[in-house]
């Protein structure tokens, strides 16, 4: 895919090709948070307007970057007022995630008990995050939940991927902490 031209791209393209050369995911995780993190607060990367702009019925999910060589790719996500995801995973691939615009607010879970199809999680930590935070999921520590908690607001967040998330695992709630699994194949929006 053809890079989004936008100011600063270039130069967060560069921060996640140097990170992602390490060839350590814990290495290139941490050099990606703490650079997108400096880059949202500094304001040196300006994301396209379409990123402000929110889908009625659901997050929208725009990819403004696949990198060819290594495979990364960016999605700029946008969530409306109080929207937000089950419980998921990241189907193995580590992530790092940035607020970009408002507040998110971010709840981590452990696997603690799995019965065939069905999972036993538990919450172990909640952070309303909000802009120029930064955190990175590495497996097997990827199974969370995002929501925007504005009522009238939107918020936006940067997330870098190993490769391309096409699909993930979403968990439906059953009966108490147990939580059954569902395939997602995750699509886009449009970016332009």
């Amino acid at each position: 895919m053809q890079a989004l031209d936008f100011p600063g791209c270039r130069q967060l393209f560069a921060m996640i090709d140097d990170a992602v050369a390490t060839g350590c995911e814990r290495e290139t995780t941490t050099r990606i948070r703490n650079g997108l993190a400096e880059l949202i607060r500094t304001q040196a990367v300006q994301l396209p307007a379409c990123v402000l702009e929110p889908v009625a019925d659901h997050y929208a999910r725009r990819e403004l970057y696949r990198c060819e060589e290594s495979g990364y790719s960016v999605v700029a996500m946008t969530w409306g007022p109080g929207q937000g995801t089950l419980i998921h995973d990241h189907s193995g691939l580590w992530c790092v995630e940035g607020v970009w615009h408002g507040q998110l607010e971010i709840t981590q879970y452990e696997l603690r008990e799995q019965d065939g199809e069905r999972f036993r999680f538990e919450a172990v930590g909640t952070n309303i995050a909000g802009v120029g935070s930064a955190g990175s999921l590495i497996p097997p520590h990827e199974y969370h939940t995002i929501r925007n908690p504005s009522a009238s607001g939107v918020a936006v967040s940067l997330h870098i991927y190993k490769r391309a998330l096409t699909c993930c695992s979403m968990f439906h709630p059953d009966q108490g902490e147990w939580y059954t699994r569902a395939a997602r194949q995750l699509g886009l929006d449009e970016a332009a």
